[in-house]
């Protein structure tokens, strides 16, 4: 039997490409804060240790795209420069907006990942588990960011809504290019 478009192995390929698009461009986007922000501040240390988990995300997928041989996205040059572009410019109006942004890319990876999850059900443990656990870390994220006054950023209902719908038209593309 041959393989054709839509079969199961094409939309898990696609889920592992956007899980790794995903997991770079937060990479990218706490690094354009922390060039704003510096790091010797308690919330640039917060950052910092997002950061560091966003890393571990992306390090598993990277692994996986290698390991599975996925098509990573072609528009990982792209996420690169808006990543960095988007944690920067937030960081630039403050340290609310910051939080702003991870708050509202949270909120849509939180959705995000839960219907993969659904998707998934048992059919492929290995990325069940670890979109699972990295949902709960991302969980963790948008918590700490409304923590520290993410709904206190200027326009916060705007800058959200903008970033949120940013993040899922990345994700739709993400999938397919």
């Amino acid at each position: 039997m041959s393989w054709k478009p839509g079969d199961r192995r094409e939309g898990i390929s696609s889920m592992v490409r956007v899980d790794q698009a995903g997991e770079y461009g937060a990479t990218r986007i706490y690094a354009g804060q922390l060039a704003v922000m510096g790091d010797r501040t308690p919330m640039a240390r917060m950052i910092a240790g997002m950061a560091s988990q966003e890393e571990r995300h992306r390090a598993f997928f990277d692994a996986m795209i290698a390991r599975r041989g996925v098509r990573p996205t072609a528009l990982q040059p792209f996420w690169d420069v808006a990543g960095f572009a988007l944690g920067a410019v937030t960081a630039a109006i403050g340290p609310e907006a910051a939080m702003a942004c991870t708050a509202a890319i949270e909120t849509e990876i939180d959705l995000h990942y839960q219907q993969q999850l659904e998707e998934l059900g048992a059919g492929d443990p290995e990325l069940s588990e670890a979109v699972a656990k990295f949902r709960e870390e991302e969980l963790e994220h948008r918590d700490t960011a409304l923590e520290h006054g993410a709904e206190q950023a200027p326009a916060y209902p705007l800058l959200s809504g903008l970033i949120r719908t940013g993040c899922r038209a990345a994700i739709a593309l993400s999938k397919r290019i």
